[in-house]
């Protein structure tokens, strides 16, 4: 029989969907007392689960014999387990020095990229950690102290991408009282207990006395609070990728992004002659006519931010604040330089990101981008000719499958030649395969260029891509180099839509053509 910690955490796992049949968890076990109760709660309902574990360690060499003996405890606690144990050691102190990073960040990001490593060889889908609610109420006062945002309060995620955390709502009383009554021993890391560390004195000094004298649950209290603004976090993301797939698009040939300004700080004011609403009132009476949509703005801002640079390192409050002055009051031709080489420039009544270096293109260039804005067009983009434009020839076997590698996008692509009627281990779905012997040379796997189009597999017309782009919602930034193919000089297939029609496999069909696509 489960006990109650065992069937607390399962169902922590079932609602987040942290877990799935089939699943390789590698367990992070540093030796503390929280990995260790982890792998032993994992042993408890792996079978409920539909999961196999493994074991995985990583030395920061940081505390020589210490963390040597911390590495051999893990082994053989997977050993006594019949468990598969991997191993990595690097120095953290040098990644440190090398980074001009501190140590607790270096060595978060050399292990982060040892559970990566151990993903992509595929001897694991998934890596858990034993992050607790303790952990939580720490990281939120942590934070608190350094000074943060809404985001920041909403800690430490139960999910991010492969590492997931079961014991996010546990405390770390419970854990060790759950391997006391196992008789599981653990080992303690000295370092949780250095008082130079900020952490050490929120866990040793801080948080007792706001147990003891303000609120007994003040641990349980701020991990709701990062709970809830999780919650937050994910609507204010929704929002601000729907914004800036509706209002943002590439400039001048992709060197950069643009948005009108109006939209920039009235992001969901409505449109001239359609109704207003209850925010839209409550501008008449502000001094700020974008101030109901300051939250929104500065997220939209800096979300152009990451989509020039690659990410939003860096960019402080008082970058977001300078990018809003420009857009409020500067002149055309002002800009604003962000970090890593990041220019916010106004451009009339656009404002352009970009990376310094390729300027956002000449007035005649930028007229014309809002005439075409204005009549209920698009500013111009790439297309042919287009920088990272691709086209490579295809040569079907007779039998078998052949690999088509396309660097500007980072995948493979495999066209695959099958016997038909499929077999069902062969393809998905019949509506995906094209006949094979309807195709005519050239075959060309390429980028979208503006004009293609085709009659769609259950379709009466032809339709243009672009159209299909618009009602897929495939943002405008990836329809460039979006792949097609093409047989004979007419497009017979998209990734992602229904192919041409009148080249799919039917009853009649004797070699089927199947498309599968792969990371690089």
């Amino acid at each position: 029989m489960r006990s109650p910690l065992e069937q607390s955490v399962l169902g922590a796992i079932r609602g987040a969907r942290m877990m799935v049949p089939g699943d390789r968890v590698g367990v992070a076990v540093s030796g503390g007392a929280d990995s260790v109760a982890l792998l032993r709660l994992l042993e408890g309902i792996r079978d409920a689960l539909g999961i196999t574990l493994l074991v995985v360690h990583f030395d920061h060499s940081l505390r020589g014999a210490e963390s040597e003996a911390d590495a051999r405890f893990v082994a053989e606690l997977a050993a006594a387990r019949g468990l598969q144990f991997i191993l990595a050691k690097e120095d953290a102190a040098a990644e440190a020095a090398r980074l001009g990073l501190n140590l607790e960040d270096a060595a978060r990001r050399l292990r982060y990229s040892f559970f990566e490593r151990v993903v992509a060889e595929g001897r694991a889908t998934r890596i858990a950690t034993a992050h607790t609610a303790d952990d939580q109420a720490e990281t939120v006062l942590a934070r608190l102290f350094r000074g943060t945002g809404p985001a920041g309060l909403a800690g430490i995620y139960p999910l991010a991408g492969h590492v997931v955390r079961p014991l996010l709502a546990t405390r770390r009383a419970e854990l060790r009282a759950y391997l006391r009554e196992l008789g599981q021993s653990w080992r303690e890391d000295s370092t949780n207990r250095d008082l130079r560390r900020q952490r050490a004195r929120i866990r040793e000094q801080l948080l007792p006395v706001l147990e003891r004298d303000y609120s007994p649950r003040v641990t349980e209290h701020l991990a709701e609070l990062a709970r809830l603004s999780r919650e937050e976090e994910t609507f204010w993301a929704a929002l601000v990728e729907d914004r800036v797939h509706a209002i943002a698009r590439p400039w001048e040939n992709c060197v950069g992004l643009g948005v009108r300004i109006a939209d920039l700080l009235s992001p969901l004011a409505p449109q001239p002659g359609s109704p207003s609403n209850a925010m839209t009132s409550a501008t008449s009476a502000a001094a700020d006519p974008a101030a109901p949509y300051r939250a929104l703005t500065e997220r939209l801002i800096r979300r152009l931010y990451q989509e020039a640079r690659g990410n939003r390192h860096d960019l402080a409050a008082a970058h977001v604040e300078q990018v809003i002055h420009l857009a409020r009051s500067g002149a055309s031709g002002g800009r604003v330089e962000l970090p890593d080489g990041i220019i916010a420039e106004r451009v009339f009544d656009e404002l352009i990101f970009s990376r310094q270096g390729s300027r956002p293109g000449s007035r005649a260039g930028s007229r014309a981008g809002r005439a075409s804005h204005a009549a209920g067009g698009q500013i111009p983009h790439a297309g042919e000719g287009a920088a990272g434009a691709y086209q490579y020839p295809v040569s079907l076997p007779g039998h078998g499958a052949v690999a088509i590698s396309v660097p500007e996008l980072g995948r493979r692509f495999c066209l695959k030649v099958i016997d038909w009627p499929f077999a069902q281990r062969d393809t998905k779905s019949e509506a995906e395969a094209l006949d094979a012997d309807l195709l005519r040379a050239p075959l060309l796997l390429r980028n979208w260029r503006p004009g293609d189009a085709y009659r769609p597999r259950g379709g009466r017309q032809p339709r243009k891509l672009k159209q299909m782009f618009l009602a897929g919602r495939v943002p405008r930034r990836e329809r460039v180099l979006w792949p097609v193919l093409e047989s004979g000089g007419s497009v017979i297939w998209a990734r992602g839509m229904p192919p041409a029609g009148d080249f799919c496999a039917r009853e009649n069909t004797r070699l089927g053509l199947v498309i599968e696509e792969d990371r690089l």
